[in-house]
């Protein structure tokens, strides 16, 4: 996938979940609904993102009319302001920034300004380490493309809500779990909560360690019943200098919408994964 992404030269703010804590003014916004999207296809002919992304649209994206393009077509509009633009860009560590990389799927706004790093960023989801295997969140992008949809509405419906505010209003304002099952990867789990009897001493809801596969067909079959958990970590054979943080997310398989999210500095005490703390924090 390294040849297709877009290299953004913008900081990755690793106190937070969302890079740049993506939010439009209340121009920028009103302007995104007038424009056709654009989704921004690979030129890396080894990357599966193209069969990928199609179908994550097609059966979810309804805000705006949309078209796929190709990277050099996307470098003809770019300043176009009737194009929004649904694309992967690769964002630095800003403490770390020649050894951590992340990559996120942005939604970036059209017009005359001088380079990609100025074009208005309206909503930008973390979808793993850079290098990290494309398989791990893959089957996730239906549900990736409608929270970029409900952040757009929380944004256009909340217009005091800014870069600075954003992460705050998600943490006060995430979904209630209870009555939902939560599926879990194993390997996405940190030891203390690597089973169903270390979840359950802490957590009373529903819990199912599950395969991919299974939370795929969640999602396919937009299943409101599901929510499930997106980890963005390290690679497993990333050089310790090479690990920051770990962000965790809770996801609705069926609408997209947040349950939980939190993230923190891996360490020996507080590796890679879903802690048994953030079980404990689940409401």
């Amino acid at each position: 996938m390294k040849n297709y992404l877009i290299i953004v030269v913008v900081l990755f703010c690793a106190n937070n979940i969302f890079a740049q804590q993506a939010v439009g003014t209340p121009d920028q916004i009103a302007q995104f609904y007038k424009t056709k999207t654009c989704i921004v296809l690979s030129d890396d002919m080894f990357s599966s993102y193209n069969t990928i992304i199609k179908p994550a649209v097609e059966q979810n994206w309804t805000v705006t009319d949309y078209e796929f393009i190709s990277m050099k077509e996307f470098n003809k509009r770019k300043k176009n302001k009737e194009y929004s633009f649904l694309i992967q860009v690769k964002i630095y560590s800003e403490k770390k920034p020649n050894l951590i990389s992340y990559q996120f799927l942005s939604l970036l706004l059209g017009g005359s300004y001088s380079s990609i790093n100025d074009m208005p960023e309206l909503c930008s989801f973390p979808l793993s380490y850079y290098g990290a295997e494309e398989d791990r969140h893959a089957y996730k992008f239906g549900a990736f493309v409608l929270f970029i949809q409900n952040h757009l509405e929380t944004t256009k419906n909340n217009k005091k809500l800014t870069s600075k505010n954003i992460i705050k209003y998600y943490n006060k304002n995430t979904e209630k779990i209870s009555g939902k099952t939560l599926y879990v990867i194993k390997d996405e789990l940190t030891s203390d909560a690597n089973s169903l009897s270390k979840i359950k001493s802490v957590y009373k809801g529903k819990v199912e360690i599950v395969e991919a596969e299974k939370i795929a067909e969640a999602i396919s079959n937009k299943d409101k019943n599901i929510i499930f958990l997106h980890k963005v970590g390290p690679p497993e054979d990333a050089d310790e200098k090479a690990k920051e943080r770990c962000y965790k997310m809770l996801m609705g398989a069926g609408d997209g919408k947040l349950y939980y999210t939190d993230r923190h500095k891996i360490s020996p005490n507080n590796p890679d994964g879903f802690l048994l703390k953030d079980f404990k924090k689940l409401k």
